[in-house]
């Protein structure tokens, strides 16, 4: 096949490459302002610059998002430039969103940001930091499948096709032996590609057996008779894998470097609060969620869901470039160009003004 032709396909494979979907509000929707981040008597915009808008799910895995917004951290460093919150439920649309400047900065999925980075040839997106890790578990009736083994001629739900989880999936089974379709999903097992909404429902129904799930979906499952199987997290060196990055338009980086320092600061801080205080951390997400869409979590799915998650600034680059190659043996990519993906600059700058240790790029900084 002639290169250009590849490429085409590559970049039309990963236009198909729906991906992590979790929060109630839809595409770009203004996450609610409670009025919890006010800006400081006597603050100064940076570099001028009114607003900063920053995008984020609805779900524990963006909780440095949810917490900086709640407790205010990205508004005191951003001083009298305002950050402004919009909600997303879809990688794809948060990435559209980018692109088109209707946001400027976004927690997102690392699926999504390398969908994006390709699909513009590397001229849009940068990810310029790390957020969370873990928060991912194999959940199945208890009935049904007893061990790893029993999985095999089972039914079990991902998020979407080509999603992190979806891959994720493939890939498991793949190290069992077992031959799946990656597009229709038959195989030696059935995946079905269920909205993480809808899966505690299809799991209920008895449709599916189990799911690959995030949190919170993991832990609702739990909460409706199922056991966890696997934690992702098991399978990853350190028992750490990138869920969730902090991207940012590569044009707003060159114009307003200095508010994209802000808002790594903020997340830094946001970080390290959660980090000490766990209990306050995870009360300020469910609060957030509620303000965002309307609805808390319940404790027996709370808990569980935000223990498993680990907050950190790196943005573990290693595991993404491990989890491109393997939606590369899943059938579902063909080999990307990652490098110029990272530019961790802005962060190192802040790590080292907090007196923390630096991050590394595994080799994918700007080129």
């Amino acid at each position: 096949m002639p290169a250009s032709s590849a490429l085409r396909r590559s970049f039309a494979v990963l236009a198909a490459l729906p991906l992590l979907t979790l929060a109630a509000c839809g595409y770009g929707s203004q996450a609610k302002d409670d009025g919890t981040a006010k800006v400081a008597a006597g603050a100064k915009k940076i570099e001028g610059l009114d607003t900063v808008k920053i995008g984020y799910f609805g779900n524990l895995t963006h909780g440095t998002a949810l917490v900086g917004m709640q407790k205010g951290f990205f508004q005191k460093a951003l001083g009298a430039t305002r950050a402004e919150p919009a909600l997303f439920n879809a990688g794809p649309s948060e990435i559209e969103a980018l692109n088109s400047g209707s946001i400027d900065i976004g927690w997102i999925g690392p699926s999504p940001a390398i969908n994006g980075y390709v699909k513009s040839q590397g001229k849009n997106l940068r990810i310029i930091g790390g957020s969370a890790s873990g928060g991912v578990k194999l959940v199945v009736n208890p009935d049904k499948i007893k061990s790893l083994k029993d999985v095999k001629g089972k039914r079990i739900a991902t998020p979407q096709l080509g999603n992190t989880q979806d891959v994720a999936f493939l890939n498991w089974a793949a190290d069992q032996g077992w031959k799946i379709d990656p597009q229709s999903g038959k195989g030696d097992v059935t995946v079905v590609r269920s909205d993480n909404k809808v899966t505690p429902d299809a799991y209920k129904s008895g449709s599916v057996d189990g799911a690959w799930v995030p949190e919170p979906t993991a832990s609702k499952l739990v909460a409706e008779g199922g056991k966890v199987l696997l934690d992702e997290a098991s399978l990853w060196p350190d028992k750490k894998f990138v869920i969730t990055n902090i991207i940012v338009r590569q044009e707003f980086l060159k114009k307003y470097p200095k508010v994209v320092e802000a808002v790594l600061k903020g997340s830094v801080e946001t970080n390290k609060w959660i980090n000490a205080n766990p209990d306050a951390a995870k009360a300020a997400a469910n609060e957030q969620l509620e303000a965002d869409s309307g609805k808390a979590l319940p404790a027996d799915v709370l808990d569980p869901a935000w223990k498993s998650i680990r907050f950190t600034d790196d943005p573990l680059a290693s595991t993404l470039n491990t989890e491109a190659e393997h939606a590369v043996k899943a059938g579902l990519l063909q080999k990307p160009d990652l490098k110029g993906i990272y530019d961790l600059a802005p962060l190192n700058k802040v790590l080292k003004a907090e007196g923390e240790p630096t991050v590394d790029d595994a080799g994918l900084g700007a080129k």
